[in-house]
């Protein structure tokens, strides 16, 4: 039986509606996972059916974190942020983490990940943090923004094997201070942070590029589902 994943819903706040990027599911499914998606609330008892549900959970990309989850104030150079989603996540994320079941976190899921582990974050790369590379690409989504430094010994290592690759890159925020129990899995050659996990889990790692708009043109991209599909199967 394939192993079932959840997704967080993505949420447009002019529609006020639900809605998901075809490539987050589409690359489960190549990985040999299905998957659903999970609206956003803030019912306990129905996040919890959810946690125990499911063999495994993804954080996609989305609006920028409020800064209050991390005791910031919002600077000018925050983006647009999303408190139904904020107040799910915050929630969830505990319970799905006390489930020891995997956990892959993109873009905005990496940045989770730190903040909810008592991390923080760059507001706005650009102004805090300038560099020459390029973390915020153009469309086409799919094609090489920069090369990151994978370290061994990491998930991320154990999934794709390489100690170097390209990956995209559409982000303006990004981890600052690393939270608790997290390590570096991968680092931007400004030293920003990629990729991170946690050493003690079974399998929680997130990376700050989107493997989901790489999956079909990168093989790095569908190790990486690859790998967190047979994580969830009790494979990896």
């Amino acid at each position: 039986m394939k192993p079932l994943i959840g997704i967080v819903s993505l949420y447009d706040e002019k529609k006020e509606s639900y809605w998901m990027l075809p490539g987050y599911a589409q690359a489960l499914e190549e990985a040999g996972a299905a998957s659903v998606i999970l609206p956003l609330t803030e019912d306990k008892e129905a996040l919890s059916r959810f946690a125990s549900l499911c063999d495994g959970f993804l954080f996609p990309g989305g609006h920028d974190l409020s800064p209050t989850l991390y005791g910031a104030e919002k600077s000018e150079q925050c983006g647009v942020i999303c408190p139904e989603r904020d107040n799910m996540e915050r929630l969830f994320f505990p319970m799905a983490l006390e489930t020891g079941k995997p956990l892959l976190g993109i873009c905005r899921g990496v940045q989770l990940f730190n903040v909810m582990l008592g991390g923080d974050l760059y507001q706005d790369l650009p102004t805090e943090l300038p560099s020459g590379v390029n973390h915020h690409e153009t469309p086409p989504y799919d094609k090489p923004a920069h090369r990151v430094k994978v370290l061994p010994g990491s998930p991320l290592f154990q999934a794709v094997g390489v100690e170097e690759m390209a990956v995209n890159s559409y982000h303006h925020q990004g981890v600052k201070t690393l939270g608790s129990g997290l390590e570096i899995a991968a680092a931007a050659p400004d030293g920003v942070t990629e990729a991170v996990y946690l050493p003690e889990h079974r399998f929680a790692l997130g990376v700050q590029w989107h493997p989901e708009f790489s999956y079909r043109s990168d093989e790095s991209s569908r190790k990486i589902f690859r790998a967190f599909g047979k994580a969830c199967g009790g494979l990896f």
